[in-house]
């Protein structure tokens, strides 16, 4: 097993059984062989990858129509120091489940996770306007909780393999707003960046050293100079201060890559701290060809001055 295809003899993920992490994971035929620690909360996951009750945790991150998992961020860039290992894309198709025989007139309770049931809100909205929404902490364990009530006013917005786990019946399916919606899971563990594949992606987190004007605007400016395209950019409270914030930046390459490492030490050097979550295979398509023209033209100057520099002192 190379560094780029990391394994782990037990994966941490969001529980119960059904769960949407589940089913992504299950699309990782070495993580699904693995042994699995079943959490309660995303805090708990990440947290027993970080104490070395599982090798690694696995959680989503980001949503294609929500954007980001703010509990999972928050914790990577504050609460732990975790390295990201790989990243999985599901599409997301989410179903209205209750008992057999219920009908849309009868519920009058939703129950779901708040990310998922945000995903259908069109959809809740001209269908269940008058429908009480109750939160859960995965739509796995609304199902669930939904399966053992025998309460045929609730519908519970969960998977398809929750609904096989559970014996619920599906009372609509499909219900997302967008057919096109699509969730990112990280894998991160206490250490270890995956070698290159020359389609990777990078994570970091920079902290600025001072709020001034234009301080954003350098950061951005090394990734330019470099022709090195960022995937993400979205900025987070450092929870110091009201206005005091941090930035999470995802760019194309790798740490290994001496253009992504020559940018890295600029912005540490003249910008902020730089708080670095990964370097990863990334199931993202970029600009490969932009990308190899830059490292090649990069690597053409750094020999021309390195010609120049062997001339010091040799008249």
């Amino acid at each position: 097993m190379t560094a780029s295809a990391r394994s782990a003899s037990q994966v941490a993920y969001l529980g119960p059984p059904g769960t949407f992490t589940e089913e992504a994971l299950l699309t990782q035929s070495d993580l699904a062989d693995a042994d699995h620690l079943l959490c309660r909360s995303i805090p708990e996951v990440l947290g027993a990858a970080a104490d070395g009750r599982a090798d690694l945790g696995f959680t989503a991150i980001e949503n294609s129509i929500e954007g980001t998992v703010n509990v999972a961020l928050d914790a990577l860039i504050f609460e732990h120091n975790l390295l990201i290992q790989r990243e999985v894309v599901i599409d997301v198709r989410l179903h209205l489940l209750g008992y057999s025989g219920t009908s849309m007139d009868e519920i009058r309770r939703v129950i779901s996770f708040p990310v998922a049931t945000a995903q259908c809100r069109r959809y809740l909205t001209e269908n269940l306007p008058h429908a009480e929404e109750i939160a859960a902490n995965s739509t796995a364990a609304a199902v669930r909780d939904l399966a053992v009530s025998n309460d045929k006013t609730a519908a519970a917005i969960g998977t398809a393999l929750s609904q096989h786990i559970y014996g619920l019946d599906m009372i609509a399916t499909d219900i997302e707003d967008h057919p096109e919606n699509q969730t990112r899971f990280v894998a991160v563990s206490r250490s270890g960046v995956p070698t290159s594949t020359g389609h990777d992606k990078t994570s970091i987190v920079v902290f600025q050293r001072a709020d001034r004007s234009g301080s954003l605007m350098g950061i951005l400016a090394e990734f330019a100079a470099r022709s090195i395209n960022l995937t993400k950019l979205e900025s987070r409270p450092t929870k110091k201060a009201l206005g005091d914030y941090c930035f999470l930046i995802d760019l194309e390459g790798h740490v290994a890559d001496q253009l992504v490492a020559d940018c890295l030490t600029s912005i540490v050097a003249k910008h902020g701290e730089v708080k670095f979550l990964g370097s990863y295979p990334t199931n993202t398509r970029g600009n490969e060809e932009q990308s190899a023209a830059a490292t090649t033209a990069w690597a053409e100057a750094q020999s021309w001055i390195d010609d120049l520099r062997g001339q010091v002192g040799n008249p």
